[in-house]
């Protein structure tokens, strides 16, 4: 099932299926390791509209949530919830 980035709750993971922004955005997300294909989970929702925080290969990345609207996602049916990763934040 695709679904757009931004509508991930914290813990809810999928793996990337298509970026639709500029050519510019997306040359610099893919340098930072986001590509089609790769592992992304949620991790927490910063407060009053600002990024949001997933980990991605092994990193924590803020996407506004402008830019999450047009990553589209592939989520697993019986995907499982890995609980409120806010915590496991360094």
């Amino acid at each position: 099932m695709l679904r757009d980035l931004n509508t991930l709750r914290p813990g809810d993971q999928g793996r990337v299926a298509a970026l639709n922004l500029s050519a510019e955005a997306c040359r610099s997300l893919r340098r930072m390791g986001l590509t089609e294909g790769t592992a992304i989970r949620c991790l927490r929702f910063c407060p009053l509209g600002g990024p949001v925080l997933y980990r991605v290969r092994g990193i924590v990345l803020a996407l506004r949530r402008e830019d999450g609207g047009r990553i589209s996602v592939r989520i697993d049916d019986g995907q499982q919830r890995f609980g409120n990763e806010q915590t496991k934040i360094k």
